[in-house]
């Protein structure tokens, strides 16, 4: 039954039923769901004060309220159910082994190693494995996850263990929050010689939101200044009480320059995993897990970093792993040794992938290739709605109109590419972050791995202007050149906070200039002088500061301003004119206001420009 809507218009009415849509519908999508002429809905959202086509995704508040003008109860389906939905198409469970308990065999334990920056991660990491990872860092700093299974030794019996790297800053929490989540246990890596800081006990909170155990490397032990006992104390305050003190957290002195105790820390790892966690996985079933890191290489394609959490991923098989799909061309280890197979908790470097997935990005085995595309394809369409949903600007008609009237630029664009998806996605979170108040925002409307192409400044073309920021990557020869010629800008950036920095400073620098108020001098009206065609001038006595010719002035008569906006058009000494009169001399003064009297005080001002915090 057709009834009016908003004004008039034809629409039919929902009397309640439910609609689910995904985030980033179009009208025309809702339009399919309801029976209803797509251009009916776009006129309803006109009328609520919304200028929307009928192919442009429309963020879930205006979806709601087009809902309840129709009378629907409109729920937007947030990706993960989305995903969910789309994955039990295909019969397929995700993030559950299969079969009984029969089934689950032990798996090694797969850790993060967490702390603040400069406490020595990335060394311990090197002591562990012996490669020197930090020399390749820009900074001296991890840019980007990396995973690694090494082998040790306990009571006789060879076990091993999954290390995750993360970055050392909080600008990268968002890949941090990602690694805890993937993660069985936390390293914690203190310096001995600093003790707690901001972002151990960052790490701490990530630790403990993710509901993982605790161990604690006290590092750098071999440092002059260092108090191993003094790092205990100071993590009794966040819960993390020393075995020696009564608690259950094992506390661990190493160091990592000197490879003291590396053993040690190891077989506490294993201990606390058998102690605490019963990891066990069934390694006969189709592999599932997730992307720890991705990249473009040069030769190879795409290239990820996946850790396998359960099932065994075989060499040959199709893949799906977010929005990129693929037939598994090759598997090789940390030290560049081909696999065939890799079993749960074991991370690989995975070849043969049609596009670069999101670091967390979840992948999965499927029986063909013709699944996986599909799959990869409904998520490809899912993503492209949610960056239109992103990359537009919300445009209500009073939004409209108040553009129209400022006229400028109050936003400022940016295109991200970058080597590895992690980093990009950690600039990402942190620019968002940056708050310079509600005059100016922050937009990003693409972003991506691999070299800056011809499509990225063509975007930047289209969106009058956007800024391109290059992280560990430089554009292609025809990209730089049409860049170069539209004058697009592009910006290059190898770590992570000059990058923030400097994008800031941009923000900042669109903000309108604020100003105050400086008062330069105030002279009293002694006595009046009619002139010819000018009018009534004031003869004055400067009596503080100065006065200057075609400053700012106003009027004030018994303490109460009778005129405002003024300006010193004319003042003269005697008969000369003057640019200034400096207090205590006389003067006469013309401010273009005739309605002088005797007593009346001339304030003297200049409007300065406030510097920004």
């Amino acid at each position: 039954m057709q009834a009016p809507a908003s004004g008039g218009i034809s629409a039919p009415r929902g009397n309640g039923k439910v609609i689910r849509l995904p985030q980033g519908a179009t009208l025309t999508d809702f339009a399919e769901k309801i029976g209803a002429n797509p251009a009916s809905l776009v006129a309803i959202m006109m009328h609520l004060g919304k200028m929307v086509t009928a192919t442009q995704s429309v963020d879930t508040d205006d979806l709601q309220l087009l809902g309840a003008d129709l009378d629907f109860d409109v729920q937007v389906v947030s990706p993960e159910d989305e995903d969910r939905a789309l994955l039990e198409q295909f019969d397929i469970e995700y993030g559950e082994d299969e079969g009984g308990e029969e089934e689950l065999q032990s798996r090694p334990p797969v850790v993060t190693v967490m702390g603040h920056v400069d406490h020595g991660k990335t060394r311990l990491l090197d002591a562990i494995r012996n490669a020197n990872v930090v020399a390749g860092e820009a900074g001296g700093i991890t840019q980007h996850i990396g995973a690694y299974q090494v082998e040790t030794e306990v009571d006789g019996e060879p076990r091993k263990i999954t290390f995750i790297d993360t970055p050392g800053h909080e600008a990268f929490t968002a890949m941090r929050a990602r690694g805890a989540d993937t993660t069985d246990l936390v390293v914690l890596v203190v310096a001995a010689d600093d003790g707690v800081k901001p972002q151990t006990t960052e790490a701490i909170d990530h630790a403990h939101a993710a509901g993982v155990p605790i161990v604690v490397a006290v590092n750098k032990i071999d440092k002059e200044g260092a108090d191993p006992q003094r790092v205990r104390a100071q993590l009794t305050e966040y819960g993390l009480v020393a075995e020696e003190f009564g608690g259950t957290t094992q506390f661990i002195d190493v160091s990592a320059r000197e490879g003291i105790n590396i053993d040690g820390l190891l077989e506490s790892i294993v201990l606390t995993a058998d102690a605490e966690l019963e990891l066990v996985a069934n390694p006969d079933m189709p592999a599932q897990g997730s992307a720890i890191e991705a990249h473009l290489d040069k030769g190879r394609g795409a290239v990820a970093t996946v850790l396998v959490q359960r099932g065994t991923l075989h060499v040959g098989d199709s893949i799906v792993c977010g929005v990129a799909h693929g037939r598994v061309r090759a598997m090789l280890d940390e030290n560049g040794n081909q696999l065939e197979e890799a079993g749960p908790s074991r991370p690989v470097l995975v070849l043969g992938l049609t596009a670069v997935p999101g670091a967390g990005d979840n992948f999965l085995v499927v029986e063909d290739d013709r699944v996986a595309r599909q799959i990869a394809d409904k998520r490809t369409a899912r993503k492209r709605n949610a960056e239109l949903l992103r990359s537009r600007k919300s445009s209500s008609l009073e939004e409209l109109f108040k553009d129209l009237e400022r006229g400028e630029r109050d936003e400022l664009l940016l295109i991200l590419k970058g080597d590895v998806s992690g980093s990009v996605e950690a600039l990402e979170d942190s620019l968002l972050k940056i708050d310079v108040g509600d005059e100016v925002s922050l937009r990003v409307i693409r972003r991506g791995v691999g070299a800056i192409t011809q499509d990225d400044v063509n975007l930047s073309l289209a969106s009058e202007g956007a800024v391109i920021i290059g992280f560990n990557v430089r554009p292609e020869r025809n990209a730089q050149e049409l860049a170069d010629r539209e004058g697009v800008d592009i910006r290059y950036y190898s770590v992570i906070y000059q990058a923030i920095e400097e994008v800031e400073a941009a923000l900042k620098g669109m903000l309108k200039p604020e100003f105050e108020e400086a008062q330069l001098g105030t002279a009293e009206v002694r006595e009046l002088f009619k002139v010819p065609r000018i009018g009534n001038i004031g003869g004055c006595m400067v009596t503080s500061g100065i006065i200057q010719r075609n400053a700012k002035a106003r009027l004030v008569r018994d303490g109460v301003v009778v005129a405002d906006n003024l300006t010193v058009s004319s003042l003269r000494r005697f008969k000369d004119d003057a640019t200034e009169v400096r207090e205590g001399f006389e003067c006469g003064i013309g401010v273009g206001y005739n309605d002088l009297k005797t007593g009346d005080v001339i304030e003297c001002f200049e409007m300065r420009e406030k510097p920004r915090a």
